[in-house]
């Protein structure tokens, strides 16, 4: 049995396409994880780049990956992982990962309040990580990330919790997806305390964003709220992308390729681009009632991938080969949690409503930030795969990346491009062909060309992403489509 501090991975515990597993494989992902849970610390280097170990294993799992796969995902990217910090209970000598030249402070959690002032502090994730698997092995999980995530205390100004589940490229709600949706208590920990530890300059800057877009948005529906319950103020988030490209501001905000402080700096550093696109992000509404829940989860998850997808064609105005951006693909991949917290009876609909609207002005902003790739169905539509045997499975084919040496990433989105497919199919089957205007992709032919292009681009030569793919400085490393 699984607890905070044990991982256990059983053959019917397979995620949310419930494929079929062995006993060898989930045996194999339990002790790999507990392993990268007891020798890993959660950043592989000191710039705060993430340890994807536990994402890969259970990615790979998820679609059906052998124990050998398992394996040799782990292998290769064990080397380079840093090892788990002394927590500072056990530990008064100086680390030299504190953020500061002092000696950090001997500390255990008592509580959550005075574990605030070590928020935002890397040195402090083993004292984080203990404190957070304490408090899942004495009450329920519903109750800890409630109290942790969403109660007043969890987001005032000191802790901004919420804000926090946001930041590092939605490396913490990616954690927090594969703990929750594997019943995995020691992941959830982990995503918990990887949650505590962001924070610092960024942070307040997107804290400033997304708050400011949901008071506005707030403002704005209590002044009209007629027109709201009334689905008059429900604008589709494809239009309000399609509004960001045609604003010269928001798309010509992107000034650094390959920087992975844009967000920061060209975006929501300057405040005639926050101020614009706030304007547009306060308009994102989901009301708080299940079947508007459903609809604008589907249409989320089905928009984040459209748009990632357009993204790995804008290298062909330069003659390159297909990339997808490394940014818009974590929007991919960390949408399927929201499948998993809606289908959570004790999360009320106004939080579930209130992360929904969270994570689309999150794709909104990184929209901007990756240049604002021009959207292309047309394009997508026309891919001739290299793989022309036309094998149409999509498990099957997403297959091929059960062996690909990356850490993670390529499989992660294979995963989350079938999970859209399966739910965009049943909401088109359950609630009629009108919904498809709503929803960019909505046919098994396109679907199947977004899984070869994502085999395509990766298995391609060349680095595996691109970052910010709407600037052309960005594919100066990848190949020539003419020479590939």
């Amino acid at each position: 049995m699984s607890s905070p501090y044990k991982i256990h991975i059983t053959p019917d515990n397979t995620g949310l396409l419930k494929v079929s597993q062995t006993e060898e494989a989930a045996e194999k992902a339990s002790f790999l994880l507990q392993q990268d849970l007891e020798k890993h610390h959660v950043f592989f280097n000191q710039d705060g780049f993430h340890n994807h170990i536990p994402h890969h294993i259970l990615a790979l799992y998820g679609t059906g990956a052998p124990a050998s796969s398992l394996q040799a995902a782990f292998d290769h990217n064990t080397t380079y992982q840093r090892p788990v910090m002394p927590s500072h209970e056990n530990n008064s000598s100086s680390s030299s990962s504190s953020p500061s030249t002092s000696s950090p402070k001997k500390v255990f959690f008592k509580s959550f309040t005075n574990a605030k002032e070590y928020l935002g502090k890397e040195a402090y994730y083993p004292d984080f990580l203990r404190f957070f698997q304490d408090e899942l092995n004495s009450r329920p999980e519903e109750d800890v990330l409630h109290e942790y995530l969403f109660s007043p205390a969890a987001e005032d100004k000191d802790a901004k919790m919420l804000v926090r589940l946001f930041a590092g490229l939605l490396h913490p709600l990616i954690q927090l997806m594969y703990g929750v949706e594997f019943h995995q208590r020691g992941i959830i920990a982990e995503a918990l305390a990887q949650t505590a530890v962001h924070g610092g300059a960024s942070s307040e800057k997107l804290g400033g964003y997304l708050l400011e877009a949901e008071k506005r948005a707030t403002n704005s529906s209590s002044s009209s709220s007629s027109s709201l319950e009334k689905g008059k103020d429900k604008v589709a988030i494809i239009d309000l992308i399609e509004e960001i490209r045609n604003n010269e501001s928001l798309r010509n905000a992107a000034r650094r390729p390959r920087s992975a402080g844009q967000m920061y700096d060209s975006v929501l550093g300057r405040e005639e681009v926050k101020d614009a696109l706030v304007k547009i992000a306060s308009r994102v509404r989901v009301h708080p009632e299940e079947k508007e829940i459903e609809r604008r989860t589907v249409e989320m998850v089905n928009t984040a991938l459209y748009v990632a997808s357009s993204g790995a064609f804008c290298g062909e105005r330069i003659g390159k080969i297909h990339k997808f951006d490394f940014g818009l693909i974590h929007h991919v991949n960390a949408s399927p949690i929201f499948l998993t917290l809606n289908s959570k009876p004790w999360l009320t609909l106004e939080i579930k409503a209130r992360l929904l609207e969270w994570k689309i002005r999150m794709d909104l902003l990184q929209y901007v930030v990756r240049g604002c790739p021009a959207l292309c169905l047309d394009k997508i539509s026309g891919y001739k795969p290299k793989d022309t045997l036309g094998e149409s499975d999509p498990l099957k084919l997403i297959s091929r990346l059960h062996d690909f040496e990356d850490d993670g990433h390529a499989i992660k989105l294979g995963r989350a491009a079938i999970i859209c497919k399966e739910i965009t199919t049943s909401f088109i089957e359950k609630n009629g062909m009108d919904e498809r205007t709503k929803l960019p992709i909505s046919t098994d032919d396109v679907f199947n060309k977004i899984f070869h292009l994502i085999l395509d681009s990766v298995e391609a030569p060349g680095p595996n992403w691109v970052m910010n793919c709407g600037l052309d400085e960005a594919w100066e490393d990848v190949p020539d489509a003419a020479s590939s």
